[in-house]
């Protein structure tokens, strides 16, 4: 879980959001301001405003979808429709750029906003711009902003702040290079154990740490920032020392330092201590009178993650109830999601089912209630597993009209990929069948390796390969997996997909094709005469694990295998199993296949009907060809790839016995 802090100039205190939004003051760059009535009151200027005012929500929407390219269009047209865009506009743009990952496009932008006759740049640009650059690990970019800045020949004359210092200091702690903070005292040093990046915010706190201070002390801000680090390094126990340095500073913890120190117990499962400062933050809440300091949406919701993961059903249900009867706490959309979240964790399916529905009754007043798509595949994701297809069904049927954002191929994938499990773990073979073959039809293929995969090796396994709409197809991967597939326990050395039968072995080769067609001729197979002694074929044997058996005249009368060959002097036909397994030449591919995998044959003998009015079974039946376990499952592995990048002997599949 990622945090994410930004600073506001207006509120000076910093805020948190770990994939949850807030209810105090957001401190991002991206700062709402709103025109001032009095500049003009000609109805044509207040339509611009208004107008100035739909795109930047616009493009604040577009942004959380990612949709960079979909601003610039737009931000095209309403400069030839309006003219100069005001800086609140350029700022979101630059915000979507930053948000996107694309610091040089976002460059792009800070330089066409400081040409004269563009709308120019304040310190939200600034805060934004050095964000940007940290994040993208442009360190000595953004060194040499901040100093221009400092030193006071930055374009715009932007003040040296806090939230600028904090911009480019929470994208060096949020690298993903391993660190260590180390704290001493009042200081914060940041030690990089590597020789990334970060190693500069050791040089950027003892340069401008002294713009965190208020009156000449550590801030509350910078305590924040420290214990970010520690959780974000992976130390979430070292983040509640700071506490205590906290209070011997004569430091008040705000809403935002216990909401860290919370995550930090949760991240240390130490639940306990959690509600210690939980506890703690209420009676300090209600001995001041402080509205910001009572626990809001992002302390609850934090606090069901860690009892949900715990299974702690009596506490989350607790929580629960003390978030209901809070007159001062908006329930929104992600608390909601994050009650259901817990409860599924804790086997509640009732009670999620019930928070489910009190959300969709009060979306219907409340369009920011309706949940996003991750509920939805939360619910069916149990569901499925219980095989309640009939309710999988329904959430199904309505995740698209019913949620909120944009539903993602590989959201819909695993939804699609729920709703065959709910039918099969509901016994509707022949309706997980029908969802198997429209996923076959809308997405082409299945990685085995998903959840949706082994449904479908399930699936594939009552059907058999006479009805079979799969087979095993390797991939450029090297992964030691197994399955089970049907009576057999078959390894693999790749990893693999289940693409139709049909696509896999080639146009020319089909399941309801006869046997005949690619079997190897009975001669190619060099039977050995019943009568010899084992001694003279031993070695026979060292490269074949079974062989077809012939007497005097021909005919073959049994199969001899290499874990049967146990007396050197014995003749043959003592130690072959007869008679062998037969099929005749026009037996289809996909039974004989069928019939090797569920009997574990490792040869079937192929047969051709030669004289009908015969005396003898013998004389009516003649031995034309064999089929093995190994044409088999080399005919499985066959890919329509160039031969070189799957090289034979990493691509062999062995037969074992199931254990």
């Amino acid at each position: 879980m990622q945090y994410i802090y930004a600073l506001s100039s207006s509120h000076r205190t910093l805020t948190l959001s770990y994939g949850i939004r807030s209810s105090f003051p957001s401190f991002s760059p991206l700062r709402r301001r709103f025109i001032s009535e009095h500049s003009s009151d000609l109805p044509q200027n207040l339509s611009l405003r208004q107008s100035l005012k739909r795109l930047t929500l616009r493009i604040v929407q577009l942004t959380r979808r990612r949709q960079l390219d979909q601003i610039f269009k737009e931000i095209k047209i309403a400069k030839r429709r309006y003219g100069k865009l005001n800086i609140i506009v350029m700022n979101a743009v630059m915000e979507a750029c930053v948000h996107c990952g694309d610091v040089d496009l976002a460059l792009k932008v800070f330089d066409e906003m400081i040409k004269p006759q563009s709308c120019g740049v304040d310190n939200v640009t600034y805060g934004t711009l050095l964000k940007g650059l940290g994040e993208a690990r442009r360190i000595d970019d953004a060194f040499q902003l901040l100093e221009s800045v400092e030193q006071g020949t930055a374009v715009g004359s932007p003040e040296l702040s806090a939230p600028l210092v904090c911009s480019l200091l929470n994208a060096l702690v949020d690298a993903e290079y391993n660190f260590k903070i180390m704290f001493t005292g009042a200081a914060s040093l940041l030690h990089c154990f590597s020789t990334g990046d970060l190693r500069r915010a050791n040089g950027l706190l003892a340069r401008y740490g002294s713009v965190l201070h208020e009156d000449g002390c550590p801030s509350i801000l910078m305590y924040n920032l420290l214990m970010k680090g520690y959780i974000t390094a992976g130390f979430p126990k070292a983040a509640l020392s700071v506490h205590d340095e906290m209070l011997q500073q004569g430091l008040k913890p705000d809403r935002l330092a216990y909401n860290t120190l919370i995550f930090a117990c949760v991240k240390s499962e130490n639940l306990d201590a959690a509600m210690h400062y939980f506890q703690e933050m209420k009676e300090n809440a209600q001995k001041t009178i402080e509205v910001d300091l009572f626990p809001d949406a992002i302390t609850y919701t934090t606090l069901l993650k860690g009892f949900g993961h715990a299974k702690d059903l009596f506490s989350v249900q607790k929580i629960v109830m003390e978030m209901k009867s809070s007159n001062d706490l908006f329930v929104d959309r992600t608390a909601y999601t994050a009650i259901v979240d817990a409860l599924l964790n804790c086997g509640s399916i009732k009670g999620a089912l019930c928070i489910f529905g009190e959300i969709i009754k009060r979306a219907g007043q409340n369009l920011n209630l309706r949940p996003k798509p991750h509920l939805y595949i939360s619910m069916m994701s149990v569901l499925a597993a219980r095989g309640e297809y009939n309710m999988v069904k329904t959430l199904h049927k309505r995740m698209r009209p019913d949620s909120a954002g944009t539903i993602s191929p590989a959201v819909q994938i695993e939804a699609d990929q729920l709703l065959m499990e709910a039918a099969l773990n509901d016994g509707q073979v022949d309706a997980a069948t029908h969802h198997l073959s429209n996923i076959i039809t809308r997405w082409k293929r299945i990685c085995w390796r998903s959840r949706g995969g082994m449904v479908a090796v399930r699936l594939e396994a009552l059907l058999g390969f006479t009805r079979s709409m799969f087979s095993p197809y390797l991939l450029p991967e090297t992964y030691n997996i197994s399955i089970w597939f049907r009576s057999v326990y078959i390894t693999y050395t790749e990893s693999i997909v289940l693409m139709p039968f049909k696509d896999l072995i080639g146009p020319k080769v089909s399941p309801a094709d006869p046997i005949e067609n690619i079997m190897m001729p009975f001669e190619e197979a060099q039977p050995l005469l019943a009568t010899l002694d084992l001694k003279k074929v031993v070695l026979r044997f060292y490269k074949d694990s079974v062989v077809p058996v012939i007497d005097d005249w021909g005919s073959c009368v049994g199969l001899l295998h290499r874990e049967d060959c146990r007396e050197l002097d014995a003749p043959i036909s003592t130690m072959m199993r007869s008679p062998p397994p037969c099929v005749t030449t026009s037996t289809s591919i996909g039974r004989v296949a069928d019939l090797i995998l569920e009997k574990r044959y490792k040869m079937v003998v192929v047969v051709k009907y030669s004289n009908l009015y015969g005396s003898s079974y013998r004389s009516s039946l003649r031995a034309v060809g064999v089929f093995t376990s190994e044409q088999l499952f080399k005919l499985a592995i066959a890919s329509e790839l160039p031969a070189e990048e799957f090289p034979v002997q990493n691509r062999l599949i062995y037969l074992k016995d199931k254990v």
